[in-house]
């Protein structure tokens, strides 16, 4: 009987303490929203930043979990993998390769729109093989790009297939050749 009286007293003794223990719980949740409520009638939360506009919940599922903080900062800051800038590199640098090979084309029309004499065609000649030249570094160049940007991928199905840089060179060739026959043509020089 001393056992269960003892036992009984435990139980209630447990009791006791557990129901202080949830009503100090209970104290700070009131204490908590009572200062929440207390802020909010002083406009603490009126001009939060960002406020009114959505959340982004939106999660990658191709960035591994441990690391979507470390990329979520980058992101908010303006900033990618390195892998993901040397992609937006290697569009850029063929973008800008094809601009070049556009802007030299109207300077073919535009030179070879009038007479010139053997002075100006041999310089001419000059600078177009000079052109090419250039070309082909920058088509190698970004061939090299390409690897380093592959190299760098976590994904290799993400991976970008390096350009065929004889088959472009013959393509940006072949465009400027036609362009200089036509302004040939047209200027009576051919």
């Amino acid at each position: 009987m001393a056992e269960e009286k003892s036992l009984e007293e435990q139980i209630k003794l447990k009791a006791q303490e557990v129901r202080k223990t949830a009503r100090y719980m209970a104290g700070i949740d009131d204490l908590v929203e009572e200062r929440i409520r207390k802020a909010r009638e002083q406009g603490a939360f009126d001009n939060l930043e960002g406020a009114g506009k959505p959340l982004h919940l939106y999660e990658n599922p191709f960035e591994p979990s441990d690391m979507r903080l470390a990329f979520k900062m980058l992101k908010d800051a303006g900033y990618a993998p390195y892998w993901v800038e040397l992609g937006k590199d290697v569009d850029a640098e063929l973008a800008a390769f094809w601009e070049d090979v556009d802007k030299f084309k109207n300077y073919i029309r535009v030179v070879l729109d009038g007479r010139m004499s053997k002075m100006a065609r041999r310089r001419f000649v000059q600078k177009k093989n000079s052109f090419y030249e250039d070309m082909r570094l920058r088509l190698t160049k970004l061939n090299q790009k390409i690897d380093n940007y592959n190299i760098h991928n976590p994904m290799f199905w993400l991976g970008r297939e390096k350009l065929d840089e004889e088959k472009e060179y013959a393509r940006m060739v072949q465009e400027v050749e036609e362009i200089i026959v036509e302004a040939a043509r047209k200027a009576g020089l051919r």
